[in-house]
């Protein structure tokens, strides 16, 4: 299975004052840090190695989790440095310690798609880049993207348009040829990597059956509590 770079960097302003002084991934969410959620689901999916990209209060992040062992997950850790450059940008710098091919997921996203049918469809797009999209008919938050046929043809988290009835699910597979193109130590955005593949039609996208959870937002964290709850009452 490929490794998976989680962008768990940012200031996290709609959380403050939470964030002020703690990571968005160490928020409590049903009991526990969210990152030690994230880190379970990933290991029931048969990930072994994980890069943490961190900034904004990075250090309590890796005090936490350490090298995973506790989830039987290896985890390494990019740094931003003084200056976060983004998600694309701290991408950029992890590449060392990624492979050929890796996983991207967003530090405040909690996904129930399985890893590996996206894994494999990447493979059979032929293409350096997947997105995973969900039909979300404006339904979550404002759809973003165009999905015809298996691949991602508009891509716009600032101007959505009418035609767009998917959303950026929060899972993408990447090439390191893809990344590598841009320079190293720049601030940007991985949705600048997203739309340059659309412009070039080598942006696939595979759909998944289920709504996302995320804790970047106050109504996100309360739908999100409330699933991990759930989940461990019910086990």
């Amino acid at each position: 299975m490929y490794p998976v770079a989680i962008l768990a960097g940012g200031i996290a302003l709609r959380m403050r004052p939470h964030t002020d002084s703690l990571p968005k991934a160490l928020l409590p969410v049903a009991g526990q840090p969210f990152i030690a959620h994230q880190l379970d689901r990933l290991r029931d999916q048969r990930i072994t190695d994980v890069v943490l990209c961190v900034g904004h209060l990075g250090e309590q992040i890796r005090e936490l989790v350490a090298d995973g062992n506790r989830w039987q997950i290896h985890v390494n850790y990019s740094i931003d440095g003084p200056t976060l450059l983004g998600t694309g940008g701290a991408l950029r710098r992890a590449l060392p310690l990624l492979g050929d091919a890796f996983f991207v997921l967003y530090g405040d996203s909690y996904l129930r798609c399985d890893f590996a049918s996206v894994a494999q469809a990447f493979v059979d797009s032929k293409r350096p880049g997947l997105m995973t999209v969900y039909r979300n008919d404006n339904a979550l938050e404002p759809s973003n993207v165009r999905f015809e046929h298996g691949e991602v043809m508009k891509y716009d988290k600032e101007s959505p348009s009418p035609q767009m009835f998917h959303i950026d699910y929060g899972l993408s597979v990447l090439s390191a040829a893809v990344v590598r193109s841009y320079p190293e130590g720049e601030r940007f955005d991985l949705s600048r990597i997203h739309q340059d593949l659309v412009a070039a039609r080598q942006l696939a996208g595979v759909e998944v059956p289920e709504r996302f959870f995320e804790i970047g937002s106050p109504g996100g964290l309360r739908d999100t509590e409330l699933l991990l709850t759930r989940s461990k009452t019910s086990r």
